[in-house]
């Protein structure tokens, strides 16, 4: 009737689909590529969700329910009540808003990863601790005015890497560098694309006394030390050496006589306050004791706190702070 077959019909309308495909890009006329992120709360697909049980109003904070270590409690409260807690129990209050800000991002970013990847602190039906075991630090008496600035211009943001909430991890003073996840850690999960190795800013204006250490430790309290970690016991200890180091310069592999224990291991058994790093300077056996000394404060993966005062001291944001300590990462607003 029209000089087509239903066959020739067909292929005339087929060809036209794949032409005006061509033509726009294999996009149809009127359709928009979905952006990965969101920079306004409630936009679109491809949100960054908060964990299940943890919902909230479109542009809402969630209210978590936050274990209360001092009083053998759970507490509910608002999310950046609690953000504004950890900050000023993480960081020195006097300093400056950008590099307290920058420890916000963190701090709120941690929180959410952690009780997305293990449900938070699920033995106590809570979703943070104000146990530094088991979470982070938490002191709701220091909150201060600058305090609630520093949460307040960071409200609702986190630190996502491909729209997932990054390991936020942080340490006082990484010495002259950053570590990796396995050196710094002993972390053996694979290290995240986003952690990498850079100078510290903190190398400049940190205090000797805050920067470097020495300890000397019973060798009778070193043997106790590998056997608890390793579940072997060197014997009484006549010999101790660095078998590696990792790419920051860190030892990562001890050796205690015959018996090696990883260094982050060692440290964490020793006590970490006493041996502050496992970024060594001096390692020896003297008069009876181990005598050791490095810089460096904190395991020294991701941010070093020292160093985002640096840097805020120097003029750069808190976001600025946070991109040059994690690598390929997207500061993002979940909630208003």
């Amino acid at each position: 009737m029209f000089g087509y077959s239903f066959r020739q019909l067909i292929i005339s309308l087929l060809l036209l689909f794949l032409s005006m495909s061509a033509f726009f890009g294999c996009r149809l006329p009127g359709s928009e590529e979905v952006e990965p992120f969101r920079e306004e709360p409630g936009q679109g697909e491809g949100e960054l969700a908060l964990p299940p049980g943890l919902e909230a109003e479109p542009g809402q904070e969630p209210v978590l329910r936050v274990y209360i270590a001092e009083e053998g409690a759970v507490k509910e409260m608002p999310m950046e009540e609690y953000i504004a807690g950890v900050v000023a129990g993480e960081m020195d209050l006097d300093w400056p808003i950008e590099a307290l800000a920058a420890q916000a991002i963190i701090a709120r970013t941690f929180t959410l990863q952690k009780i997305v990847e293990e449900g938070g602190v699920s033995d106590k039906n809570a979703h943070a601790s104000t146990d530094i075991e088991e979470f982070q630090a938490y002191n709701a008496a220091e909150i201060t005015e600058r305090v609630r600035k520093a949460v307040g211009m960071t409200r609702g943001k986190v630190a996502v890497h491909k729209n997932e909430y990054i390991r936020g991890w942080f340490s006082a003073y990484a010495g002259p560098r950053t570590a990796l996840a396995d050196e710094g850690l002993g972390f053996d999960e694979g290290n995240p694309p986003y952690i990498h190795i850079v100078e510290s800013p903190g190398k400049r204006i940190v205090p000797e006394e805050e920067g470097e250490w020495e300890h000397q430790f019973d060798l009778e309290e070193v043997r106790q030390a590998v056997l608890e970690q390793t579940g072997k016991d060197p014997g009484p200890v006549e010999k101790v050496e660095i078998v590696e180091k990792g790419p920051s310069g860190r030892a990562t592999l001890l050796r205690i006589n015959d018996e090696e224990i990883e260094a982050p291991d060692f440290r964490l058994a020793l006590g970490s306050t006493e041996m502050r790093s496992t970024f060594l300077e001096e390692l020896e056996l003297e008069e009876g004791m181990l005598k050791m000394a490095g810089t460096g404060y904190g395991h020294g993966v991701g941010m070093c706190q020292w160093g985002a005062r640096a840097m805020a001291e120097e003029g750069k944001t808190h976001e600025e702070i946070v991109s040059y300590f994690y690598k390929d990462v997207d500061i993002v607003k979940i909630w208003d």
